[in-house]
């Protein structure tokens, strides 16, 4: 897996600033877009383009905070794909009660999702701080992975408002 920090010389962050991840993609979109080798031999075009597609995805994946999550976690194997992950009980129960309000049409299904997302929020920003600090112990991944799954149940229930 390509390092897309290392890439973009951007420290590993959660969030990576927006300004630096698009100036590093633009910067390599000039320098490595195929159009610039076309008349070169086979394995030149072949760098331009591998090196493209390489900037297309790192600049899709750290424009968005939740890809940039999911990426961060599978970097560091935290993460598998198709991975078939539980979550706690007491946070099914809740989001059961919020698929059930939106069932109903039920006039504050919509904020009840917003002040979920809310808690998300407020409950995972000092775990990835300490991501964010150094820290790389498997205790703090295994808490990381667990707001990334909820997370991800969220967006799922958004779609559906």
């Amino acid at each position: 897996m390509p390092d897309f920090f290392a890439l973009y010389g951007l420290p590993q962050s959660f969030h990576p600033d927006t300004t630096s991840v698009r100036k590093q993609y633009y910067t390599l979109s000039r320098q490595h877009h195929p159009d610039r080798f076309a008349g070169a031999d086979e394995p030149a075009y072949a760098e331009a383009l591998r090196m493209s597609a390489i900037n297309n995805e790192a600049y899709r994946t750290l424009s968005d905070p939740d890809q940039t999550m999911g990426y961060i976690l599978k970097f560091y194997d935290v993460v598998e794909e198709e991975e078939a992950y539980k979550l706690p009980p007491e946070f099914l129960m809740e989001m059961m009660d919020l698929n059930e309000a939106i069932d109903d049409g039920a006039d504050g299904a919509s904020s009840s999702w917003q002040e979920a997302m809310n808690s998300w929020e407020t409950e995972a920003r000092p775990f990835m701080q300490r991501f964010e600090g150094g820290e790389r112990s498997k205790e703090l991944f295994a808490d990381l992975k667990d707001y990334y799954y909820r997370k991800k149940y969220l967006l799922r229930i958004k779609a559906r408002l």
